[in-house]
């Protein structure tokens, strides 16, 4: 599922949302320099926010449609899964990785940042998580569950119950992290925002979730078909929540102490 958001690049791209400045402000002011490495670059949405903020970004993609799409942009990508990349001696004042650390194995993952950050780096990995409203939550849920009968989770988590479904990502996350040591403690930051989405907005953006990359066309028409009508039922648009939750560790020293500028 990692590879199949590059079956419509361009899609996804499109559709899916940036995040908050407020976290690009607070990784910016906690990285000790301005060179940053962004895995799973993807099309390049975290890239271009941290370049807007005055960074020198490189990205790794797993991906090599996604990588291709973000370079139209004049981004640098080098395509590997980020556990298989070879830094050839490269450090970098802070890793991030938007929407894509839950692809990676968190202890080799984590190993391989600490190669990659320089004394007082940051590893930042976040995701936008967001939550149906509640009137939508329902009717989404029973169309999910009539089209993907056999679908492997609980739907009512992806519908109403994603932050707390998210917690034990982060704690993997987390664990991860304290596992292959060379951080210190692991710290969670939240930004809350709301973004209004017209159907058709919406429905453009249903296809490139990893719930869904993968169905047939008939049966995800059918999906875009019933979550279309729940959203005319409520007047055509609505508005999502979401909150914005980085998992973030600063790099400890050579000699395993924090840097001197705690």
């Amino acid at each position: 599922m990692a590879e199949s958001f590059g079956s419509d690049a361009e899609r996804y791209d499109r559709t899916r949302p940036s995040y908050p400045d407020a976290l690009v402000e607070a990784v910016v002011a906690a990285s000790p320099g301005p060179d940053l490495l962004d895995v799973g670059t993807g099309t390049g949405i975290v890239a271009r926010q941290f370049q807007a903020a005055g960074c020198t970004v490189l990205g790794v993609e797993v991906d090599a449609r996604m990588a291709e799409r973000a370079r139209q942009y004049g981004l640098e990508v080098e395509v590997a899964a980020f556990e298989a990349w070879d830094p050839v001696g490269r450090t970098y004042d802070a890793v991030v990785s938007g929407q894509t650390w839950h692809w990676i194995d968190p202890v080799a993952g984590a190993a391989k940042a600490v190669r990659a950050l320089r004394p007082g780096g940051l590893l930042a990995a976040f995701w936008n998580v967001f939550e149906y409203p509640p009137d939508l939550a329902e009717a989404v849920t029973d169309v999910c569950r009539r089209v993907l009968p056999e679908a492997p989770f609980d739907l009512r988590v992806m519908t109403t119950g994603a932050l707390k479904g998210y917690q034990e990502l982060f704690t993997k996350v987390a664990d991860g992290i304290r596992e292959v040591g060379g951080f210190g403690e692991p710290e969670q930051w939240r930004f809350d925002w709301e973004r209004t989405y017209s159907r058709d907005a919406w429905l453009d953006q249903m296809p490139t979730h990893g719930t869904f990359t993968r169905l047939p066309p008939d049966r995800l028409a059918e999906l875009l078909d019933g979550v279309g009508a729940a959203i005319d039922a409520m007047g055509g648009s609505f508005t999502m929540p979401y909150a914005t939750v980085a998992v973030t560790a600063e790099r400890t020293g050579a000699d395993g102490r924090h840097s001197a500028r705690d």
